[in-house]
């Protein structure tokens, strides 16, 4: 019974890491799951008179057991251009918000020294009703002011 469990559990990882590793083939690799460096190879057997190889992005250690990678270069490329224009339309779309906070701010910004300049007038005549007035008509409580 443990071995068939000890059995079943190794099977497992092993179909995990075979799903890990073909998720993990977004994009252009970098470096293969077993840890090695991936490159450009053109498989030469695929080459006609005037057309080169297809090429591929392959683990430097490649064996065919499905943990390595061997993705073609034109799903790379094209997976990484999708990936840079999802990116573009993010930082678009970023770009658009701050444009409209930077209206926003300029607005405020507007409305604060139009506030400011009112109180200055309201201070400016409150001042000078203040020293129109007679001492002994203020209250004592408009002194403190």
């Amino acid at each position: 019974m443990k071995e068939e469990l000890r059995d079943m559990k190794a099977h497992k990882d092993y179909y995990n890491m075979l799903y890990f590793v073909a998720d993990a083939q977004q994009g252009i690799p970098k470096l293969c799951p077993c840890g090695s460096i991936t490159k450009e190879v053109v498989d030469e057997e695929d080459t006609y008179d005037y057309l080169p190889g297809k090429k591929y992005f392959i683990c430097k250690n490649y064996e065919n057991d499905g943990l390595h990678f061997r993705q073609p270069w034109v799903m790379g490329m094209q997976q990484e251009v999708e990936r840079l224009k999802i990116k573009v339309y993010e930082q678009e779309k970023l770009l658009r918000e701050c444009q409209a906070l930077k209206e926003q701010v300029r607005m405020l910004h507007m409305r604060l020294t139009e506030l400011e300049t009112g109180q200055r007038r309201l201070v400016s005549k409150l001042t000078l009703k203040q020293s129109l007035l007679p001492k002994w008509q203020i209250p004592q409580i408009f002194l403190t002011f």
